[in-house]
């Protein structure tokens, strides 16, 4: 395939699962194409030695494996239920090499500008990367996909006031000697700084967590089962679910505004549950303190918005991260607030070849999902070529308007949230789509 000039083929950049889902899809279609991966090896973020990892050594699955893997390739029976960052790492060398996906990608080669070669909607791409020796190169592709990830980029928060101990983002953490005899407050309690503080407590001084909502808990096991493996085939309404699902919650995790944290401002799924039960086993056997939002550094003391104080030596932010695609100019993704506005959180509207993967959230998701993604954009591609009556429908629908995707829930605005969506509604409205140019 190296003989096939550049401007027949898609450059698709990354080797993380969206990556490896867009490699596997367009491969089935015939799809031509040359992978580009920075790093030297692939697995994306669960890949612990990549230097854009954010995984640390205690990390593991929030969802089941069943629930999560890609649906041609079962993981082992012998993975874990909730399976580690190694078992997750294998899984996906395993997936390359059963489908020989690692001879379409260079690695070592990072994409440094990606910029259309004209502003016709089927222009080619200019790609200009960087190889391991930098040196830089430029060719033209036919399209682009981007599936560099959404984990990579720290969204640190800016504090009042100086802070005498060490400031660092949970991007930076990756075992917990970091915390040995030290005194550590953890900003934020999603799933990341939960998981964190309960590596925390085994080694720290002390742990606090602070917070500044409410969050509801969601066990990893109900009924002696993967929680997210329970729950009948045909989706509850709503307002329905959200009412059994939280009435269940405090049968098996009590209510969190008991443990200190405040009551939540939103119903159940409006946004991203927590799924750790351990965070609140801590804080009720006192391993763990829950405090209030930060409001201003002093030295190693930090004062919080309810007028209590304390001293620190070590401030983890588990405030999450931005969307970052640094080779490509918002304006080619319509980058509209907090995030791209692109068609099915995937199609840039203004242009025929412009792709993104991996950019979407949602409460079960799974990399299946992420695969059909791929899948709907491979048949997509495909079919431009051939200039499909299907093709050149779904090209005049990503126009706009765009579909409601929400199924309903009223999600809080907040940035990680802004890509968002219902499973159901996303997974149905991307099949129904795929099914089309099928």
């Amino acid at each position: 395939m190296n003989d096939v000039p550049t401007q027949e083929k898609i450059a698709l950049i990354g080797a993380g699962p969206s990556g490896l889902a867009g490699a596997r899809c367009l491969q089935k279609q015939g799809v031509l194409f040359q992978g580009f991966e920075a790093h030297n090896d692939l697995g994306g973020l669960w890949n612990i030695g990549n230097p854009r990892s954010t995984v640390y050594q205690s990390a593991h699955l929030i969802s089941s494996k069943r629930m999560t893997q890609f649906t041609e390739f079962p993981m082992r029976e012998s993975v874990a239920d909730y399976p580690s960052h190694r078992d997750l790492l294998d899984y996906f060398q395993a997936f390359s090499e059963r489908f020989g996906l690692r001879q379409h990608y260079r690695f070592g080669v990072r994409v440094k500008c990606v910029e259309p070669v004209s502003d016709t909607p089927d222009t080619l791409w200019r790609v200009t990367v960087e190889d391991a020796d930098g040196q830089l190169e430029t060719a033209e592709y036919k399209g682009v996909i981007a599936a560099n990830g959404t984990l990579a980029e720290p969204n640190m928060p800016r504090f009042n006031g100086q802070f005498d101990g060490e400031l660092l983002h949970t991007s930076a953490y990756k075992s917990p000697e970091l915390f040995k005899g030290k005194r550590v407050l953890i900003v934020g309690a999603g799933n990341s700084g939960c998981d964190i503080a309960v590596d925390a407590v085994h080694h720290a001084r002390s742990v606090d967590i602070s917070v500044r909502r409410g969050y509801y808990f969601v066990p990893k096991y109900v009924f002696g089962k993967p929680a997210d493996s329970l729950g009948g085939k045909r989706p509850l309404p709503p307002w329905l679910k959200q009412r059994v699902d939280s009435t269940i919650l405090k049968w098996f995790t009590g209510d969190p505004v008991r443990f200190g944290f405040p009551k939540p401002t939103y119903k159940m799924y409006e946004s991203h549950p927590v799924v750790n039960s351990l965070i609140l086993y801590h804080i009720g056997h006192g391993d763990v303190g829950v405090r209030a939002d930060v409001s201003r550094l002093e030295g190693h003391t930090v004062h919080f918005k309810d007028g209590s104080a304390r001293d620190y030596d070590l401030i983890l932010a588990a405030t999450g991260y931005l969307l970052n695609y640094p080779f490509l100019d918002k304006k080619w993704l319509n980058w509209e607030g907090m995030a791209p506005s692109l068609y099915l959180n995937i199609f840039a509207p203004r242009f025929d070849r412009l792709a993104v993967l991996g950019m979407v959230e949602a409460s079960g998701l799974g990399w299946q999902g992420r695969y059909e993604q791929a899948e709907l954009v491979a048949r997509y591609f495909k079919g431009l070529e051939t200039a499909r009556p299907e093709a050149l429908a779904l090209k005049a629908a990503k126009a706009g308007p765009p579909p409601d995707l929400s199924g309903g829930y009223k999600y809080l605005k907040l940035e990680r949230m802004a890509y968002y969506v219902n499973k159901d509604a996303y997974r149905r409205a991307i099949r129904e789509a795929s099914a089309a140019l099928n």
